[in-house]
């Protein structure tokens, strides 16, 4: 094993300007942690685009490597958890936000974070879902803990995005009837085609979304967007259904009065893949390798981590289409 590995390195300039560069980096300055792991697939979140720009709301110390998924194999762990030679994914946790992430092809970290490849999935499709699939497999898990596919139409939206995208097709495979939303309708044959039955823009969920409340419409959501469309979506849920949020694509601030939580029993349930539980992650991830595993070709678009600029500049403006995958 050489002692130095590529990696992307963002630098802080002066005038706190931020530059980013594929060079060199040393083993011996990752963090001390027991478990080190040649990375061999990443991908593209939109926090990873925050920090390779200097967002100091998610890196703070520079310079740094960002990539907040890995997935790779085991090269040594002083804790016994993993032996030499293992397959893991790591999402989540610090990685790639202040602890050198998977833009690197090295990473070393806490056993803790990491779990087993799954059976079903290759270190390149663990990475195609990525954070992205993870969180959309939090929601749909969510979701169909309390409400069957009889019960009704389920609303995604941000469908065209990493998150959306995955729930679109993890949802359309577990049975249910899915309504896409999105502000792009160049890309509704892309949305049928992982398996939405309808796709809506954003403007026909807004409809009448000053008022109180509206027609009941959604047995159940996926919202990765937040502020007045969540709203909305609260306001139109059928009675006992229930909406999961994971994002704030809109806004941070939810401008909502309680009576879908108090006329119509309906749940907000907020959705967490950065510290989620070991047992409940590893859960999640057996199902998208078995009984929730879909067609991730579909889905992707792969990359050199030498190619990445113009991905990072697509993610930032809402342009990018399903899912980045960032071959090391």
């Amino acid at each position: 094993m050489a002692d130095r590995f590529k990696a992307m390195i963002v630098e802080e300039q002066p005038e706190k300007k931020f530059t980013r560069r594929i060079g060199n980096r040393a083993i011996s300055d990752l963090p001390e942690n027991p478990l080190l792991i040649k990375v061999q697939y990443s991908s593209l979140n939109y926090k990873d685009a925050l920090s390779a720009t200097g967002n100091r709301g998610v890196t703070r110390n520079f310079p740094h490597t960002p990539g907040i998924d890995a997935a790779g194999e085991v090269v040594n762990d002083t804790s016994g958890i993993f032996k030499p030679g293992d397959q893991v994914v790591v999402t989540g946790w610090d990685l790639g936000m202040n602890t050198a992430g998977g833009y690197g092809e090295y990473i070393r970290i806490p056993a803790e974070w990491a779990i087993t490849l799954p059976e079903g999935l290759s270190l390149r499709d663990s990475m195609i879902l990525g954070t992205a699939g993870f969180t959309a497999g939090l929601s749909v898990q969510a979701l169909t803990g309390r409400i069957s596919p009889e019960a009704g139409e389920i609303l995604v939206t941000g469908a065209t995005g990493g998150v959306g995208s995955v729930a679109v097709a993890v949802l359309a495979r577990a049975g249910y009837r899915v309504v896409a939303v999105t502000g792009k309708a160049d890309q509704a044959d892309f949305l049928k085609v992982l398996g939405a039955s309808e796709v809506v823009a954003r403007e026909a969920i807004m409809e009448n979304a000053d008022r109180p409340m509206m027609k009941e419409r959604w047995a159940g959501a996926v919202d990765v967007v937040g502020g007045e469309m969540l709203a909305a979506i609260l306001k139109s849920t059928s009675y006992g259904g229930t909406v999961t949020c994971c994002g704030l694509v809109s806004s941070p601030e939810l401008p909502v009065n309680v009576f879908p939580f108090i006329l119509r029993g309906v749940s907000l349930l907020g959705i967490d893949s950065v510290q989620c539980p070991k047992k409940l992650r590893q859960e999640v991830w057996d199902k998208l390798a078995g009984e929730w595993k879909i067609d991730l070709e579909a889905l992707v678009k792969e990359v050199a981590l030498e190619d990445l600029e113009d991905s990072i500049q697509a993610i930032l403006k809402g342009e990018l289409r399903g899912r980045v995958l960032v071959k090391l």
